[in-house]
């Protein structure tokens, strides 16, 4: 998703970005590991959660200073992420009067830098005029890289799912069975009781405080919808320590902050479906 090495936005050298990347910042996409909802990562940019949302840029200057810009050309980013993820180039430079604001650092890990200036860095005090962005420690198991997790789950779906035995997920009416993870080292150990009970005493508070999304709407893009193959529909809920994932005409993942590292899959018993169908039903979507 990075653009062409000569991409600047700006007309003068000493002000010039070069583009990196770009992201979107809307109620449907926007980049979880910053927030549980569109609301919180916004919060994290200090950004007013606009309805139709926001397209992050970022890139370095001539000084090789890290800067993320904000505009609100939703579309004009959108196109442009299109465009790289197709390996065509693209043009990104929006209209100074789309600029909302010129923010110092990254809030994202960007692996690529700008050829022929400086390596990236944060801009001096006195030029940022604020703290910079700095992406979230993702280093060790927490609420970002839970988030993390989920979105990849998400991304290689058919990859997880075929690692589940079905005789071993936890069911979600009964719980009954110990779920499985995705990793054999961070799952459940023995058979001691306790350690079985606790994470299916966590699938169910996960889906408790999900069917409760359907009465009691949540804050903007803590459900979201996206395309799965078939009829289905990708189903992604988030709160708070934990994360959903989904597929509508199957099973659901949960992730937990308690939980480091495990993956506990939700087979669909006689109440998960509708669970997943409610929960579309006030899922934010892609326009």
């Amino acid at each position: 998703m990075a653009g062409t090495d000569d991409e600047a936005v700006a007309s003068g050298d000493d002000d010039a970005l070069y583009v990196l990347t770009a992201v979107l910042l809307t109620p449907a996409k926007f980049p979880s590991v910053l927030g549980d909802d569109y609301p919180e990562a916004c919060a994290a940019l200090g950004l007013v959660p606009l309805a139709d949302g926001y397209g992050l840029v970022l890139g370095q200057d001539g000084d090789g200073s890290r800067w993320t810009v904000v505009i609100d050309d939703v579309s004009l980013v959108a196109v442009a992420i299109a465009s790289w993820d197709c390996g065509m180039e693209y043009d990104l430079s929006p209209d100074d009067r789309t600029m909302v604001a010129a923010l110092p650092g990254w809030p994202l890990a960007v692996a690529v830098a700008a050829p022929d200036v400086p390596a990236p860095h944060d801009p001096a005090p006195e030029i940022a005029g604020q703290a910079p962005l700095r992406p979230p420690d993702t280093s060790v198991w927490g609420a970002a890289q839970r988030r993390l997790g989920a979105d990849e789950i998400a991304l290689q779906w058919a990859a997880w799912r075929e690692q589940i035995d079905e005789s071993e997920f936890a069911d979600s009416s009964t719980g009954t069975t110990a779920p499985a993870t995705g990793d054999d080292e961070s799952a459940p150990g023995g058979e001691d009781e306790g350690s079985e009970r606790e994470p299916l005493s966590g699938v169910q508070r996960v889906l408790a405080e999900a069917h409760s999304y359907v009465d009691t709407p949540p804050p903007l893009g803590r459900v979201r919808s996206s395309f799965a193959p078939g009829d289905a529909r990708t189903l992604r809920a988030d709160g708070p320590g934990w994360s959903l994932v989904a597929r509508t005409d199957d099973i659901a993942f949960v992730l937990l902050d308690e939980k480091p590292g495990e993956i506990l899959p939700v087979g669909r018993g006689p109440e998960l479906p509708g669970l997943l169908e409610a929960l579309d039903k006030i899922a934010v979507r892609p326009n």
